[in-house]
């Protein structure tokens, strides 16, 4: 991404900001430019304003925002669907791998087997910027594919 793009997200993202303020202080909540700023950064999924610059920074990799641990998160574990929420979350520092703990809402099947069944609930694995795992499975498709729910 250049910077010109990064640019136009910050400005997009501070004429939110400014539209919000004026909307408020029109219904009698006057706020403040920053807590504008912050609330932005809230509606688009980010823990702060410089967290939210940052990321408009950050080369376009398909996730809006790194996963947190308690975000809802769909995938495939094994071939398998899923939907859960993230328990544990580890490394990662500078785009680098992460261990990442997964709590399924449903227990999750990772036998294909007909006469057989193993199921899993809680998972930890190690995956990359993208939310995959770089491990595959015997038919080369990532053991781990996660993603936030609702991207």
């Amino acid at each position: 991404m250049s910077g010109s793009e990064d640019t136009a997200k910050i400005t997009a993202y501070k004429a939110q900001a400014k539209s919000l303020r004026a909307l408020l202080a029109a219904q009698g909540t006057p706020i403040s430019h920053s807590q504008a700023l912050e609330l932005v950064a809230h509606q688009q999924g980010a823990r702060d304003w410089n967290t939210l610059r940052a990321l408009a920074a950050r080369p376009d990799r398909g996730n809006a925002r790194p996963l947190a641990v308690g975000d809802r998160v769909v995938g495939r574990y094994l071939g398998q669907p899923f939907a859960g929420i993230v328990h544990g979350l580890s490394g990662g520092t500078h785009g680098g791998p992460r261990r990442i703990t997964l709590q399924f809402d449903d227990p999750v099947d990772v036998v294909t087997f007909d006469s057989f069944s193993s199921f899993r609930r809680r998972v930890t694995a190690t995956i990359d910027e993208t939310g995959q795992s770089p491990q595959k499975t015997s038919n080369g498709v990532p053991q781990l594919i996660v993603m936030a729910e609702g991207m």
